[in-house]
């Protein structure tokens, strides 16, 4: 069955893909507790469910929320879902597996949109603005043996992701990479990435990567 992507949410896209195929490598038990937190449209969530997970997801858009929650009674899945800024809805629950695909596109201006499509990649000057929250806050929502699922691309700097994440405690490292070719918002930023020093001159693709940490036991 097809989600249903109304105007504004996040469509499935190819880092969609790429954390689905990360997800399909962990062992998921039947009634683990998963979070998927910038759910858009539900499908990492709807996945997990798939799977017999009990999955809590969460956005801070309400068409997300709406769209999430009618694409989750579409599928007769029981996803709980929550509108919220990131982890806020879930603050004093822990879980077994947190999936994040968050807005991480390097952009023009120091702050989130307030609202808006874009609200979905914009991140900043570097990228940076909601993964530092997710390196920071995440790692408190691990149950022992838990697992973050986080993709972001390179140009946000994955490195720093896997060295703060290392820092608070967690076994960490990249575990999936894709090139994909640059998409409609990157094409117009192609000359203030360069000028950023963030896309060297000979790049003219992006590279997407998942992080994977893990709470030891």
């Amino acid at each position: 069955m097809k989600s249903l992507v109304p105007p504004g949410v996040y469509a499935p896209q190819e880092d969609t893909a790429l954390l689905a195929a990360a997800l399909a490598d962990e062992p998921v038990a039947p009634g683990a507790e998963v979070l998927d937190v910038g759910t858009g449209s539900g499908a990492l969530a709807l996945t997990a469910a798939r799977r017999g997970a009990r999955v809590t997801a969460v956005d801070v858009s309400r068409r997300a929320v709406y769209a999430a929650r009618l694409n989750a009674l579409r599928a007769g899945l029981p996803v709980e879902i929550l509108r919220g800024n990131l982890f806020d809805p879930v603050r004093g629950r822990s879980f077994d597996l947190v999936l994040a695909n968050p807005p991480y596109v390097p952009a023009p201006g120091a702050h989130l949109p307030p609202r808006g499509a874009a609200r979905a990649w914009d991140a900043g000057g570097d990228g940076r603005l909601v993964l530092d929250r997710i390196c920071h806050e995440a790692p408190g929502l691990l149950r022992p043996g838990g697992v973050l699922l986080l993709v972001q691309s390179a140009l946000s700097d994955p490195e720093l992701t896997v060295d703060c994440l290392r820092s608070a405690g967690l076994k960490s490292a990249v575990t999936q990479r894709q090139r994909i070719d640059f998409g409609p918002v990157l094409r117009t930023r192609v000359e203030w990435l360069r000028e950023r020093g963030l896309l060297s001159p000979d790049e003219n693709d992006e590279e997407l990567v998942v992080v994977r940490a893990e709470q030891p036991v």
